[in-house]
């Protein structure tokens, strides 16, 4: 008995496993190619004019430099990671989006700007499900502290690191049993990482208390 048991659970895990929607998360392939920077203080969200398909901004006029190519430990390929967030149906809304399973780095050279591919699996989308809502986000983890955009997300409100992300955008036919894991090509765009220029009050409070608190234990030892 306890063997059929175990065998059901473990059929369960997989058919589970199976159940997942996958996406090839990569931003330059055959059917098209964005890029993210960062250097300017405002965000942009929008294909470039060397893009495919290009678009209208010149990121590097605005001051702006690819993901890959900063020296000194700014947005340097290894440390920036990226990750691609996403909900079952067309026009789900941006708060909807969970992370999938699957974070990248950078890659340098020619290919600045752009991400190591990787499978991107999401818990909550079936698979080969129609169409899905879909969302890249990047950040700074050159501290090590945010493996994950469920981190860094709370760090870029609070302004302690450079993120951003691009505007939302459908793929449809998500992989799966049937389907193969389609591409973010050609509806992801190109988009820059910042600093969060408004911390939350909330986030601000947080690290005023944890300030004070340092403070009261320093002058407490002394």
């Amino acid at each position: 008995m306890k063997k059929l048991i175990l065998a059901a659970l473990t059929t369960t895990c997989a058919l589970s496993v199976l159940a997942q929607g996958t996406v090839a998360f990569v931003n330059r392939s055959a059917g098209g190619t964005s890029h993210v920077w960062y250097g300017t203080p405002n965000q942009y969200q929008g294909n470039g004019i060397n893009d495919v398909p290009s678009g209208s901004i010149d990121y590097a006029a605005l001051g702006s430099h690819l993901v890959g190519t900063g020296g000194g430990g700014l947005a340097e390929a290894q440390h920036t990671f990226a990750q691609l967030l996403g909900a079952p149906g067309a026009g789900a809304a941006e708060s909807s989006l969970l992370p999938g399973l699957g974070v990248t780095t950078f890659r340098t050279g020619a290919a600045a700007g752009n991400i190591v591919l990787v499978t991107s699996t999401f818990n909550n989308i079936p698979a080969d499900a129609p169409v899905g809502t879909f969302q890249m986000v990047a950040w700074d983890n050159s501290s090590g502290l945010f493996p994950t955009w469920t981190q860094a997300s709370v760090a870029w409100s609070a302004g302690l690191i450079f993120a951003g992300r691009s505007s939302l955008f459908t793929i449809n036919n998500i992989g799966g049993t049937v389907n193969t894991p389609p591409g973010v090509e050609p509806g992801l765009t190109s988009f820059n990482i910042v600093v969060s220029p408004e911390p939350s009050t909330i986030a601000l409070a947080g690290l005023g208390a944890a300030a004070l608190f340092i403070f009261r234990r320093r002058k407490k030892s002394d």
